[in-house]
């Protein structure tokens, strides 16, 4: 069968050096998915952009139907039948799904939208692809995975016969990606074909017929669907064997360290985050918080952070609530908190390695002398950090901003676990980290609560929160609408009906698992 698309020779150095794209070439059958997966920097998302006309080659040519094509601009690939769907949406929050699919082709009534006609388009497309949203609903107030559904139907109104998703599985519940994949089935079984670009391996496997593998830059190999495991997908992707596996907090005593109670916290908009909020978290135990994002979580980490006041209740660490205590306190008290955006809250840009690793203990006497900072200590103290946690860095003067992704996470992480902490606070450890460093921050966050540490996780992998927790909660709109004290038995679609509210859990068994 004649290919459909072929990336063919496709090269791509930027100013500075990076070669992100080497002598790379990808084929894609007519109406099937094929997925394209491979750690951070191995260039997958270079080869999308260039296929979808945001960035340009430096050599390479890209054939449709056996047809060369020049690709100069988003514009040009959309009118070759390109679509792409990136991780973050491009929705117009006020307007309806209708409104947001047709912007920029808008069916017109004289001089007027054609309002009637558009809504009728467009519930059309979302029956004939198994989309199905509100179509005159504003987009604001909509869940994620229905707005990812305009971002599609938006693509398909353009008449794309190959549609990019870029991580689309990244925030849904695993009832949502039942239903996304169910739709993308219904695209491929119509003649559109899917360039999938995922890393959760199981997903790859379950939806794609053909996966090609990256690593710094190249293609490294291909696998049919029947011949997939993820233990092989995954030394592709790494070069070696990768353990994503954690060993279970150890039976025994677990003394209650930190006891939440009547916890309310207010959004940015004044609403109810968190609502009455009862949970005792214990010393060398993991407890997980599985939601969809915008459920309260971030706002609860926040506060118990010191980073947002709190409406109600109190946080008692040790015995002392902390509530009015400030950060600094909280902090000195055994508190720590890796934040779930490494570059906006959780590192400074333009500081160097060392200066992000002791940002947070500028008053330690160790290193600060006669009213000083003793550089030499605290360049001693980053180094054996560097080496400690794996930092892939030219040393400890290199800009943080300079690093991957997965190596500032490291910095983060370094900074955080040095201090020994009481109460651990982790929010996305993993999010755009590659396998190896995946690897390795589980295995650190492990060994914290093997020391000691009270773990309070959330994720928006549930792969990674059932890894790692021994305990978990469920969060819907604030509220804990289901606990379990053990988790070995739980599966992602089991939590998934609690975390879209289509469940909850009788109180007598919450309260079990919450004490």
């Amino acid at each position: 069968m004649k290919p459909f698309l072929e990336a063919i020779g496709i090269d791509k150095t930027y100013p500075g050096g990076v070669h992100a794209n080497k002598n790379v070439d990808l084929t894609v059958a007519h109406s099937e998915v094929h997925a394209v997966v491979g750690e951070n920097g191995a260039g997958k998302s270079t080869l999308m952009k260039i296929l979808f006309g945001v960035e340009q080659p430096n050599a390479g040519e890209i054939r449709l139907d056996g047809t060369p094509i020049t690709l100069h601009s988003p514009r040009a690939a959309i009118a070759h039948g390109i679509g792409m769907v990136f991780q973050h949406f491009s929705l117009v929050p006020s307007f309806t799904v209708a409104e947001n699919v047709v912007l920029g082709v808008e069916p017109r009534n004289g001089l007027k939208l054609d309002r009637k006609r558009a809504a009728e388009t467009v519930q059309a497309l979302a029956d004939r692809f198994r989309l199905p949203v509100d179509v005159e609903a504003p987009v604001e107030r909509l869940p994620v995975g229905q707005q990812q559904r305009v971002e599609i139907l938006k693509a398909l109104y353009r008449d794309a016969k190959l549609l990019i998703l870029d991580e689309p599985t990244a925030v849904l519940a695993p009832q949502e990606v039942e239903e996304l994949f169910s739709a993308i089935r219904s695209l491929t079984a119509q003649g559109r074909t899917v360039l999938f670009i995922a890393h959760k391996l199981p997903e790859v496997i379950e939806i794609s017929n053909t996966i090609s593998v990256m690593r710094a830059g190249q293609m490294v190999g291909r696998v049919d669907k029947k011949d997939a495991t993820e233990a092989g997908l995954a030394r592709m992707m790494v070069g070696r064997d990768v353990a994503l596996k954690v060993t279970r907090a150890k039976a025994g005593d677990h003394p209650h360290l930190c006891r939440i109670s009547g916890l309310t916290i207010k959004n940015d908009r004044g609403l109810d985050a968190i609502s009455g909020m009862d949970i005792v978290l214990r010393a060398g135990e993991i407890v997980g918080i599985a939601a969809v994002e915008g459920n309260g979580q971030s706002e609860l980490f926040e506060a118990i952070g010191g980073l947002r006041p709190v409406e109600a209740g109190s946080v008692e660490l040790n015995g002392v609530d902390i509530v009015a205590v400030p950060v600094d306190q909280r902090r000195d008290a055994g508190l720590a908190h890796i934040p779930e955006d490494r570059i906006a809250t959780g590192s400074a840009g333009g500081a160097t390695v060392a200066e992000n690793i002791v940002a947070t203990e500028l008053e330690n006497e160790r290193f600060v002398r006669h009213g000083l900072l003793d550089l030499g200590a605290i360049r001693k103290h980053a180094v054996e950090l560097i080496d400690r946690f794996s930092v892939r860095v030219s040393g400890p003067d290199a800009a943080i901003g300079t690093l991957s992704g997965g190596n500032m996470q490291k910095v983060v992480v370094a900074r955080e676990l040095s201090s020994d902490p009481k109460l651990l606070l982790v929010s996305h450890p993993t999010r755009g980290v590659d396998l190896g460093a995946t690897e390795f921050i589980w295995q650190r966050i492990a060994l914290a609560r093997d020391a000691g540490s009270a773990v309070f996780l959330t994720s928006a992998d549930l792969s990674e929160l059932l890894s790692l927790s021994d305990r978990m909660i469920v969060l819907y709109r604030g509220r804990i609408v289901a606990a379990f004290s053990n988790t070995t038995e739980l599966t992602p679609e089991m939590l998934g009906s609690y975390m879209l509210g289509f469940a909850e859990q009788p109180v007598h068994e919450r309260q079990a698992a919450l004490a």
